[in-house]
This record gives structure tokens, sequence and C-alpha cells, in this order.
């Protein structure tokens, strides 16, 4: 008896590479794009973050070393983070108050930092407070 020659195809054919590797392509674009956008929003957190401690920095010294007079101040943080300081008197807008019987004055203080994360898009964190002085000007 002679033996019987199977001719089965072992391995794979080049049309099947073809298209695992275009999978593995597409996959791997997909997750280096989610990637990115993980790194890209992380950046985008810490410019946020430090653009609130620089306010919050700026809110803590008005009062102590920014006097509590009505004045505008601006700057520059960090050669990014360009910050300005408004300080103005508050009016309270109540009927029943005598305005002569107050010996403090109360100031709004705003702070506004921003900053560029390209040539078109600009962004900003303000802070609003009031503040107490403890003799009326």
């Amino acid at each position: 008896m002679k033996p019987i020659h199977s001719h089965k195809q072992q391995g794979f054919s080049l049309l099947e590479i073809l298209i695992a590797f275009s999978i593995l392509a597409f996959s791997l674009g997909i997750l280096l794009k989610i990637f990115s956008g993980g790194v890209n929003t992380a950046m985008v957190s810490e410019d946020y973050t430090v653009a609130v401690q620089i306010a919050e920095g700026l809110m803590a010294r008005s009062g102590t070393e920014i006097p509590l007079v009505p004045s505008q101040e601006s700057g520059l943080e960090h050669e990014k983070y360009e910050w300005g300081v408004t300080i103005s008197p508050f009016v309270f807008n109540v009927e029943t108050l005598d305005p002569a019987s107050v010996s403090a004055t109360l100031f709004k203080v705003k702070v506004i930092v921003s900053w560029a994360t390209s040539k078109e898009h600009q962004r900003q964190v303000e802070l609003t407070t009031i503040k107490l002085a403890g003799q009326k000007i």
C-alpha cells in the first residue's frame, strides 16, 4: 500500500499575516492616542494647580504685604503665569445699615492668573474674596 500524502497547509497565509498586522497597528494607534490624551490632561491639571497656588498666595498676601487700598497690581510668575490683583471697596446694598456707624472697611479682592497653552488658547483662574480693613479710609 502506498502512503497517502495529504497536502494540508501548515502555517499562515500572507493574507492572514497582513490582516493580523493591520489589526495590531490599528490597536497600537488607539492605545497611543489614549496615553497621549492622559499625558495632556495631566499637564493641564498641573498648570491649573500651579495657577491656583499662585492665586491663593496672592490672596493671602493681600491685607498683609499688599495693603488694602483701592489698587491694581500685576506681574509674571515662573515666566509663564501672568497675574493681576484688583482691590476695590465693597459697598453694602442694605437699607438698614448706616455706613457712618461702621468703623471698618470691606474690600473686594480679585485675583486672576492666566497662561497661554498655545498661541490660540489662553486659560485662566479667578479667585474673589472680601477682606476687612481695620480702619475706615
